[in-house]
């Protein structure tokens, strides 16, 4: 079991596939701040509310030099889709292997009607330009979430 992180902690490395045939890693990120926020499932609807609001508002982090990285354990393809299907603006990580959901402590036990089952919980790391976590959001309501995270980004 890793420990949970914390605001202050550096933020756990990763590299991984994105749509488009990309790829994205911290060691890319270093120098800026960025977002990484974790959700379910492509094409679902709390997901792809979360995913049209951050669009909504990227102009609004690019002009802080905020990078937002959304990542689920759908595959690059899925994300491609996903992207197409709602003109998304932001870069969708696939995290197939859950690897770096299990680093950032969010590959948790659900449970619905019942049924109890492992899933992405739906989270929300702020990091500055040094990596450090700055601010986490856990069980996030996708409703406000993300002008929460501009206001937040906006003290960086």
């Amino acid at each position: 079991m890793t420990k949970e992180l914390r605001p202050g902690d550096l933020a756990p490395p990763f590299k991984l596939p994105t749509d488009g045939g990309s790829q994205i890693s911290t060691a890319q990120l270093k120098g800026k701040p960025f977002i990484v926020y974790f959700y379910p499932k492509d094409d679902t609807s709390g997901c792809t509310k979360e995913a049209i609001s951050f669009t909504e508002e990227k102009r609004k982090f690019d002009s802080l030099g905020v990078e937002i990285i959304g990542i689920s354990k759908d595959t690059a393809v899925s994300h491609e889709k996903f992207k197409k299907k709602y003109k998304l603006g932001i870069t969708l990580a696939s995290d197939s292997e859950i690897k770096v959901a299990q680093a950032y402590g969010v590959w948790v036990e659900k449970s619905l009607y019942g049924r109890r089952y492992m899933g992405m919980d739906r989270a929300t790391f702020l990091m500055d330009a040094k990596g450090v976590i700055k601010q986490i959001w856990r069980k996030v309501k996708v409703p406000g979430h993300v002008a929460a995270v501009l206001e937040a980004a906006r003290t960086l």
